[in-house]
């Protein structure tokens, strides 16, 4: 379940990502499947090719895009917190509290 994020700002990743931009969403989550987790950051672009040389900078391996209208890797806990500051995302650390 997602929850935390405003309308604009899906309208704004799902613009960017449809525009080959790598793009960033984070908002609070709860899935039992992982139930240390309380965010996600959704890291898209529609050009696939860029999007996995992106996540390959982070040891992210292609299998682990989610192949939807908008395509994306899912981070959550270290591995989020990790790649939001060496992105300089520091709104969605603070905001977050990650």
């Amino acid at each position: 379940m997602a929850f935390g994020i405003k309308r604009k700002e899906l309208i704004l990743w799902k613009e960017k990502v449809k525009n080959g931009e790598i793009a960033f969403l984070t908002h609070y989550w709860e899935d039992p499947r992982f139930p240390t987790a309380t965010s996600v950051t959704k890291v898209g672009c529609n050009d696939i090719d860029r999007l996995i040389h992106w996540g390959q900078q982070y040891g992210l391996k292609k299998e682990w895009i989610h192949f939807t209208s908008y395509p994306h890797f899912d981070l959550f806990e270290e591995r989020q917190r990790e790649i939001l500051y060496k992105e300089k995302m520091f709104g969605h650390i603070r905001r977050f509290n990650l």
